[in-house]
């Protein structure tokens, strides 16, 4: 007897990566969620968005460990979530060779794009003396 979401989706019964990935979507999806609102809010509630360059994300924003763990969180959040939607969208259409391919397209792009933003936000020097 397979249990089912509430989305009428058979819940893996298997375990392992599987299973792992199916909660993954749901916790990150919350996750995402919270990580956002409080994105924007700050963003458009707390501070100026015309005073916003990438200058003042620098030398105000990433000043901080916390804000630029914060907005590390959000960005790989966002990266594994659509990594993993993606993945499942092409586990359910694809078969044989074409789901290989893009498979493996997909794991190095999100590998290149995991790269990317972690070098992006923890390349900037934090200012010593703060």
């Amino acid at each position: 007897m397979a249990l089912y979401s509430r989305s009428g989706r058979p819940r893996p019964q298997s375990g392992g990566f599987e299973l792992a990935a199916w909660y993954f979507m749901r916790l990150s999806g919350v996750a995402l969620f919270a990580l956002a609102l409080v994105h924007f809010s700050l963003q458009h509630f707390v501070f100026d968005p015309s005073q916003q360059t990438s200058t003042w994300i620098f030398n105000q924003r990433w000043n901080s460990l916390f804000w630029r763990g914060f907005d590390w969180l959000l960005l790989m959040m966002v990266v594994l979530h659509g990594f993993l939607g993606l993945r499942t969208v092409t586990m359910d259409y694809l078969k044989g060779g074409r789901r290989t391919l893009a498979l493996a397209t997909l794991y190095l792009v999100g590998a290149v794009i995991f790269v990317m933003g972690t070098i992006v936000v923890m390349s900037v020097p934090l200012p010593l003396g703060k």
